[in-house]
C-alpha cells in the first residue's frame, strides 16, 4: 500500500508542476513583470551536513526550517488578508490532530529540521496550544520552536509558553495608531499587542520580532515610528514588503518596494550598518548606532530569495507546500490516515521536496 501511495504522488506533483494553471502569469502581469528564471539559479550548499537526504531537493538546498499551521481559524479581519466576513474553513475532521501533527513533526526533526515555527491562522487560538510546544520542544535536535502571532491574547499565555520550550516570536504589528489598527484588522486591540510585544521581551525570549507589512497610503508613513521603538526596545522591526496579489492579477499600487523604505530610514537616521546575514535568512539585516534593537527588510518582491530557500510549510489541513509561490502541495494527512508507515511518510516527503523549485513562477518588478 505504501508503493502505491509514493508512487501516485510523485505521478501527481510532477503533473501538478507541469500542468498547473496558476503557474502561468496573465497577460497583464507579463507586461508589468518579469518571471525570475529558476534556471540561473545557482546550487546553494547546505550550511549543515544533513542527517538524510530527505530534506535535501535537486538543487542541493538542505531545508532545515518547518513552518507548521495550526489552525486556519484567525481573530482579527485585516483587510489585505481577509474579507470583512471571514473565509470558508476546512472543517474540523480534515485538519491535522495534536498527535498527528507531533509525528509528523517528529519525522522532519529526526531528518534533520531544528527549526519549526507554529502559525495559523492564529496559533494562539487554538486550545492545545501549550501541550503542542510542550510535545514538540522536547524533540531531539530542536533547537528553535518559534511562533508567529498577532499578540492579540499572547500576553496572558506567554509564562505557560515559555515553560513548555517556546523561544522565540514573531509578533504581527502594521501600525502604532490605535484607530488605524482597528481600520485595519476590522477589531479592536492595539494595546494588547504592545503588552505582548513588552512581555516577550520581560520574559527574555531568545528572540523578539515585530513583523510590519508596508503599504502604500496606509502606514508607509510610519516606518521612522516603527524605526524608533527599537531605540529602547531589544526587538527585531522587520518591514516586509506587500504582495499585493488580487484574484489573478499582481496590483503593484500599494507596494513599498525596499529601496524606497531604506532611503526613508537613511534619510531619518545616522549611523545604519549592514549586518551579516545568514545564507539562509531571507530578510536584509540592519543596525542603528544607538538603538538596543535592530530592523530589517523582506524583500519578497523586489529582491526574491530563493536561491538560499530553507522552509517547508505543513499547511492545517496536513497539506505540505515546498514553495510558498510555487502551486504543489501534497497531502500528508490521507495517508497518515491510510495507515501508511513512518518509512512511507519519508519517502512521500522527499519525493515532494526533491521537486522543490527557486520559484519558477516568483514575480519580480522589472525595475527593481
Amino acid at each position: 500500500m505504501e508503493s502505491k501511495v509514493v508512487d501516485a504522488m510523485r505521478v501527481g506533483l510532477r503533473c501538478l508542476m507541469s500542468t498547473c494553471p496558476s503557474t502561468k502569469a496573465t497577460d497583464d502581469s507579463q507586461r508589468l513583470y518579469a518571471t525570475s528564471s529558476c534556471a540561473n539559479v545557482p546550487e546553494v550548499a547546505p550550511s549543515e551536513a544533513p542527517l538524510s537526504d530527505m530534506l535535501v531537493d535537486s538543487f542541493g538546498r538542505f531545508h532545515n526550517y518547518l513552518r507548521i499551521s495550526l489552525t486556519e481559524r484567525c481573530n482579527l479581519r485585516c483587510q489585505y488578508c481577509m474579507p470583512a466576513q471571514g473565509v470558508q474553513l476546512t472543517p474540523n475532521s480534515e485538519l491535522l490532530s495534536h498527535d498527528e501533527i507531533i509525528r509528523v513533526a517528529g519525522l522532519f526533526v529526526t531528518s534533520g529540521v531544528d527549526k519549526i515555527r507554529l502559525t495559523g491562522g492564529e496559533p494562539t487560538i487554538r486550545k492545545d496550544i501549550e501541550d503542542i510546544c510542550l510535545h514538540l520542544s522536547g524533540l531531539k535536535g530542536l533547537k528553535t520552536l518559534a511562533m508567529t502571532t498577532n499578540g492579540l491574547v499572547l500576553s496572558k499565555k506567554l509564562p505557560r509558553l515559555k515553560e513548555c520550550g517556546l523561544n522565540a516570536l514573531n509578533i504581527s504589528l502594521d501600525t502604532l495608531v490605535p484607530a488605524k489598527f482597528e481600520f485595519m484588522t476590522r477589531r479592536k486591540g492595539h494595546s494588547r499587542v504592545m503588552e505582548s510585544i513588552d512581555a516577550s521581551i520581560q520574559l527574555g525570549f531568545q528572540s523578539v520580532k515585530v513583523n510590519c507589512v508596508v503599504m502604500r497610503g496606509m502606514n508607509d508613513d510610519e516606518i521612522c515610528d516603527f524605526v524608533e521603538m527599537t531605540r529602547d526596545k531589544p526587538v527585531n522591526v522587520r518591514f516586509i514588503e506587500f504582495m499585493p496579489f488580487d484574484g489573478n492579477v499582481w496590483n503593484v499600487k500599494k507596494l513599498v518596494p525596499y529601496a524606497e523604505m531604506m532611503d526613508k530610514v537613511r534619510q531619518r537616521f545616522k549611523g545604519v550598518e549592514r549586518l551579516q546575514d545568514h545564507p539562509s535568512e531571507t530578510a536584509k539585516n540592519f543596525k542603528i548606532d544607538g538603538h538596543a534593537g535592530t530592523i530589517s527588510f523582506i524583500t519578497s518582491m523586489t529582491e526574491h530569495f530563493c536561491a538560499g530557500c530553507n522552509r517547508l510549510r505543513l499547511l492545517a489541513d496536513g497539506n505540505l507546500k515546498v514553495c510558498l509561490f510555487g502551486p504543489s502541495e501534497v497531502s500528508l494527512r490521507e495517508p497518515i490516515r491510510a495507515g501508511v508507515d513512518d518509512a512511507g511518510l519519508r519517502e512521500i516527503i522527499s519525493a515532494a521536496v526533491d521537486l522543490a523549485l527557486p520559484a519558477p513562477e516568483a514575480i519580480v518588478p522589472l525595475d527593481s
